[in-house]
């Protein structure tokens, strides 16, 4: 009967809560160079920092965190996405090892296209790829050092604020080319890409730092 009584007074579960509670801060948790060692992982797991490699053409090795140091002194870097860059995020929540992505499309100043491998859980498994999901650009300043990111699982961009340390260009320091152009055909948009989200609005919405931005694209 306490049971009983305790289920009760349980109160109800708000779906916004419940999704929160898979929401991406548990995503990308391992940015690590190399995920084939562990075999417990499968034939088909795939770490973020390869699969970045492959698209990019950029030839960093080393864990997701180290990407943007190593690269100073090697390739152009800045703070402006470009189609073919790595855009290189740093440790955060269970991201202890970061996460690089590579931009496959520039959608508008707040928004871009990344294709990634080893951020979402896909039917259940990690090290898997994404291609051409929706990142947003949360910065005060639209300088790209905040970011939200498309999560499979809740269908909808994760409401956590990733902080990125900015964009690999697979050109030399100082030079203007850092589009990589014999790879974009790997990670360009094709007819049956995803679509950014459908604009739309949802009362009760809870506030973001850019929010007339926010508000009007995504939920």
């Amino acid at each position: 009967m306490l049971g009983l009584a305790l289920a009760a007074a349980a109160p109800a579960i708000n779906p916004a809560v419940a999704s929160a509670a898979i929401d991406d801060s548990l995503a990308g948790a391992n940015g690590g160079a190399d995920g084939s060692a562990d075999a417990s992982k499968g034939p088909d797991y795939l770490e973020c920092v390869p699969y970045a490699r492959q698209l990019s053409g950029i030839r960093i090795f080393g864990d997701a965190h180290t990407w943007w140091q190593q690269a100073h002194g090697r390739y152009a870097t800045g703070h402006t996405p470009r189609v073919g860059a790595v855009m290189a995020m740093q440790p955060y929540a269970n991201s202890e090892l970061g996460h690089v992505a590579t931009v496959s499309k520039v959608v508008d100043s707040r928004t871009i296209l990344v294709s990634h491998s080893n951020w979402s859980p896909i039917n259940g498994r990690r090290g898997q790829i994404e291609k051409n999901v929706t990142v947003l650009d949360v910065s005060p300043e639209n300088d790209w050092s905040e970011v939200r990111v498309w999560y499979a699982p809740i269908h909808n961009l994760g409401t956590t604020h990733w902080p990125v340390s900015g964009f690999i260009y697979n050109a030399r320091p100082g030079g203007t080319k850092s589009l990589g152009d014999d790879r974009l055909d790997a990670i360009a948009v094709t007819d049956e890409s995803p679509a950014p989200p459908t604009p739309s609005k949802k009362k009760g919405r809870r506030s973001d730092p850019i929010g007339d931005i926010i508000a009007g694209i995504y939920r």
